[in-house]
């Protein structure tokens, strides 16, 4: 090794993520890649003391909405805070690429709700100096983060994009709704995506309990953008599903991988009602792969942190019969009739769905 190294990382605990056992050794870099890990390396030009800290190649999160931060801020934290290198924006079908101007508030909204970033940062914070997802991703690149980031093509964006308020009915698409969809996510492979999402759970929903648009996007839609993106021969699919119908659902979601010919990364929950299902899922997912079909299980590292409030997507009460009647209702409002006791009592009367 030179003894020129730009940087030299001494006496840290190693953990390369092969599974090995840590080992305690310095590490030399140069020219940005690491040239070599031993004892008592010749110095460098950099010298960073490692003694007692863990040494690690830089962590990939793989699931983030940080679509809206990475449009104003160069700092993605909290992730890079916490030796993130690589943060992966457009999860869940939601993001802010494609959009028209008069759709801006509609998917503002939505991730509003989704992610409880308040409105008001949103507006004021998104600079929406782009259309389509290519002059996104070029907003994206003319700027400087302290890590890097990676983005798939959001499924909700671009049917609105293509269909307008119809998506946000939920009305099927049409074939030339469909074509143009799909035509839109493998442009954004080429413009360098590194995949496709999209959402069909009923947890992502606006503040007003509005669903997101790709909650009941058929099966002909899904397909033929998991083919347009296969035609590109690069990128994956990342799908978010209540697997109500945890059979037909997984059926379809091996179709559309078998009609990409790409891998799908599917999350996995544990729910209160279903507690196993998660283990039937992960089930599948091994048949799946056995029969050659790349499906992986994207895992949480720690239970699902959820905030609750009475400002924003989620409380308590939010599937309670009572609480639809105030739903829709100004904070203040909402307060005035929780101070109310006949209505608390009801409202804590009353049990959640399964």
């Amino acid at each position: 090794m030179s003894e020129n190294a730009t940087l030299v990382i001494r006496g840290g605990t190693i953990l390369d993520g092969s599974g090995g056992d840590p080992v305690d050794a310095d590490i030399a870099v140069s020219n940005g890649k690491i040239a070599a890990i031993g004892a008592n390396l010749p110095k460098g030009a950099e010298e960073i003391d490692a003694r007692g800290k863990l040494v690690t190649p830089g962590f990939v999160d793989v699931h983030t909405h940080y679509d809206a931060q990475a449009t104003w801020s160069n700092r993605i934290t909290p992730s890079s805070w916490n030796g993130v290198t690589t943060a992966m924006i457009g999860n869940c079908g939601v993001g802010f690429a494609p959009c028209k101007p008069d759709q801006r508030d509609m998917l503002v909204k939505l991730m509003e709700g989704v992610e409880d970033i308040p409105e008001v940062v949103l507006t004021e914070g998104l600079p929406w100096n782009w259309e389509t997802f290519d002059d996104f991703l070029d907003a994206l690149d003319a700027r400087q983060f302290d890590l890097d980031i990676v983005t798939q093509v959001p499924h909700a964006a671009v049917r609105v994009y293509v269909m307008g308020e119809r998506a946000l009915r939920h009305e099927p698409a049409t074939a030339a709704d469909r074509a143009a969809m799909a035509k839109i996510a493998a442009a954004g492979i080429r413009s360098g995506a590194l995949g496709f999402s999209t959402s069909r759970t009923i947890s992502h929903k606006t503040l007003a309990g509005e669903h997101t648009p790709t909650l009941r996007a058929e099966e002909n839609e899904l397909v033929e953008i998991a083919r347009a993106v296969g035609a590109e021969g690069s990128g994956w699919l990342q799908v978010i599903s209540d697997f109500n119908d945890q059979d037909s659902e997984f059926a379809m979601l091996r179709r559309m991988v078998q009609a990409s010919g790409r891998p799908m990364t599917v999350t996995i929950l544990q729910r209160d009602a279903k507690p196993e299902s998660w283990r039937d899922l992960m089930s599948k997912i091994a048949d799946a792969n056995a029969d050659g079909l790349k499906i992986f299980g994207q895992v949480l590292t720690r239970p699902t942190g959820i905030m609750l409030g009475f400002e924003i997507s989620q409380n308590p009460f939010i599937n309670r019969p009572s609480w639809d009647k105030i739903a829709n209702l100004t904070f203040d409002e909402k307060f005035a009739v929780l101070r109310q006791p006949d209505f608390r009592k009801q409202l804590i009367s009353e049990s959640n769905p399964d």
